[in-house]
Formats: structure tokens, C-alpha cells, sequence
């Protein structure tokens, strides 16, 4: 299994809220973890961080993910946990009210692969050498697509695209959408809208696809992204199997 991840402040941005990890066990379970901090400086980095320390905190205190049902428990027992933290921190520090990040997260053991997401970070996986999108936005614009009131070609400009309508620290009770994967993809792949907003997921299959070393993919992806703008931070996890893995 080769795994690496890397984040960016992008070309505009001063300063970057996202948080970014890639966890694993002696029982070969990983987690991968994307979160987009929201609220401005300070605050955005902040939330985005009680999200990835929660998340590796509960992970390592685990002997094992357990079975499929017992993992989507711990997801869902583990955003609850995040929101609570959050909100708790906006309590104590009112100069951050409003802060808040996305999610996007996903499990792997030798039995299943999860996927779970809040907010607009995306999950994608390699099947077949194409990048299929597990996750849905929560955004208005996503809202809309669900609905069949926008096509896809018209919500790549809209000016919605960017509405969240769902967040940790934004929502309370929160909801975690989750989804059961395929084990035989080849590749998980997650990101922040930084690298979506600047990258057509054609050129995302094309790099990822490439004969480059997994850390030159991800790095190639990220100058990509800076090249077309760079207008947000940006960044990703990637989990690419070798032959002969689970």
C-alpha cells in the first residue's frame, strides 16, 4: 500500500484551514481524512484541527476498526464528537462564532471501504484506472443537482457552487453521509474544493494515472491547481494499492 498526502495555502489565501491525514494500524486499517476550515483566520484552522486530532485520537484508542457496522457506529459516534467540540470552542471563544469545516473521510480494512462526508471535500476511487466520485456536495448547487434542477454542466459556474448547507460547527444535530465502496478500487483519492474548483476530474484521472511516483502525482495535482489560480488552499490524501494488496 502506498498512501501520502500534502496540503497548500494556494496563491491567494494568507494563511491555510485545512487539515489533512493519513492514519494506519498494525491490522493494515486506514483512515484518511480531509477537512475544510471555515470563519477566517484562526478559526478555520482551528476547527479543521479538532477534526483530524478527534478523529486519529479515537482511531488509535481502537484495537481494531471491527466489522462494517461497528466502523459506520464509530463514524457516526465520532462527527457527533467533532460538532460538540466545536460548537463547545465557539462557546469559549466568541471571536470565533461562525467557525466551522467540512469533512471528508475514509476507512479502509482487508473486509470494507467506507466513505463518509459533510460539507463539500470530495471522495473519489480508482476502478479500472477511472476516478468514479463516491461523495455528494452538501451545497446549494448540490441540492439542486439531487433535485434535478440543475445539470451538471450548468453547476460548474453557478454561483451557489459554494453554499454550503451542511458543516460541522454549522449544524447541530449533524449528519454524516456514508457510503459502502467496492474493494476492488485501486485507489482512494480525497481533496478539498481547492483542488476541484482549479482541476477538471479528467486531468485528476489523467495525473493519477500516470506512470509518476505517488508523491510527484499529488504534488503535480497541487501545482496545478496553483498554476490555474490557486484561489483556495488545497489539499489531498491518496491511498493507491500495489499488487498483491487487500
Amino acid at each position: 500500500m502506498q498512501t501520502f498526502y500534502f496540503t497548500d495555502p494556494g496563491k491567494v489565501r494568507s494563511h491555510n484551514e485545512d487539515s489533512v491525514i493519513i492514519i494506519s494500524n498494525d491490522r493494515d486499517e486506514y483512515i484518511l481524512a480531509v477537512a475544510d476550515g471555515m470563519g477566517g483566520h484562526k478559526a478555520g484552522e482551528v476547527a479543521s484541527a479538532i477534526a483530524t486530532n478527534h478523529i486519529r485520537e479515537s482511531f488509535y484508542s481502537l484495537e481494531t476498526m471491527g466489522t462494517k457496522e461497528e466502523a459506520i457506529d464509530w463514524l457516526r459516534m465520532v462527527v457527533k464528537e467533532i460538532n460538540d467540540q466545536i460548537f463547545e470552542y465557539a462557546d469559549k471563544n466568541p471571536e470565533s462564532k461562525g467557525l466551522g469545516t467540512t469533512l471528508v473521510i475514509a476507512i479502509k480494512t482487508n473486509d470494507y471501504i467506507l466513505y463518509g462526508n459533510i460539507g463539500d471535500s470530495s471522495g473519489y476511487v480508482i476502478k479500472n484506472n477511472t476516478l468514479h466520485k463516491v461523495t455528494k456536495d452538501h451545497t446549494y448547487v448540490g441540492m439542486l443537482l439531487t433535485n434535478g434542477r440543475l445539470t451538471e454542466e450548468s453547476a460548474k459556474n453557478h454561483p451557489g457552487k459554494n453554499l454550503l448547507t451542511r458543516a460541522l460547527g454549522a449544524n447541530n444535530p449533524i449528519e454524516i453521509d456514508i457510503f459502502d465502496v467496492d474493494t476492488s478500487v485501486k485507489g482512494l483519492f480525497l481533496c478539498s474544493d481547492g483542488l476541484t474548483n482549479m482541476v477538471m476530474d479528467e486531468q485528476i484521472e489523467k495525473i493519477l494515472n500516470s506512470k509518476l511516483p505517488i508523491e510527484d502525482a499529488v504534488v503535480k495535482l497541487i501545482k496545478k491547481a496553483n498554476l490555474r489560480g490557486g484561489t483556495d488552499n488545497i489539499s489531498i490524501a491518496y491511498l493507491k494499492k500495489e499488487s498483491g494488496d487487500e
